[in-house]
């Protein structure tokens, strides 16, 4: 999917994987890309084991996905609405679509990436330049006469987790800035 340093299939990680948890009790297997121990807490850089996928809404108004606003779909019963439509276009690519926990993920091989299948979206966010998100399409179905398009992003999607007092892994906040040292030890493991 990548050439980032965090592609699965560079044969120098191990397999070793854990669960994430969310407050609705879903799960998300993750591969562990790095850990980093501190005096009292250990610390992990995770990635899903399955490709996350993220569904998106076209505006109405405009059918030309170069130039209409697309609408990522984050409300809950959105995609809960929408789940089984999504899941039978996957299905024709043989990719098993599932509703786990922090982000929908999809089992399976994801076809070949093709260049003229990439959408660059721009992040309206005025804080932070940050740089458009590259995602490759998997496919597009209507659900009540609305357009909407399935993608996987072609950056990793990365969480950053630690195990808590009772020994249970959760997530952290990477916006932290005491943790921010260790954040980057973790990103950049593999770069010294």
């Amino acid at each position: 999917m990548s050439s980032f340093p965090f592609d699965r299939e560079n044969e120098q990680f191990d397999s070793e994987t854990v669960t994430l948890v969310d407050e609705t009790e879903r799960t998300l297997d993750c591969y562990i890309e790095h850990s980093l121990e501190t005096d009292d807490t250990t610390y992990l850089l995770l990635s899903p084991v399955d490709s996350p996928i993220v569904i998106m809404a076209w505006d109405e108004e405009n059918d030309d996905e170069d130039t209409s606003e697309a609408i990522l779909i984050e409300d809950n019963n959105e995609i809960e609405t929408i789940f089984a439509d999504a899941k039978a276009v996957l299905g024709e690519l043989n990719l098993a679509l599932q509703h786990t926990a922090f982000t929908l993920t999809a089992k399976g091989e994801l076809p070949p990436l093709e260049e003229d299948k990439i959408l660059s979206l721009e992040l309206d966010d005025e804080e932070t330049n940050l740089e458009p998100e590259e995602l490759q399409f998997l496919a597009s179905f209507y659900y009540e006469e609305e357009k909407y398009s399935i993608y996987t992003p072609l950056t990793p999607l990365l969480f950053f987790a630690r195990y808590n007092q009772q020994g249970e892994l959760e997530l952290v906040s990477p916006d932290e800035k005491d943790l921010q040292p260790i954040l980057e030890e973790l990103l950049f493991e593999d770069l010294e």
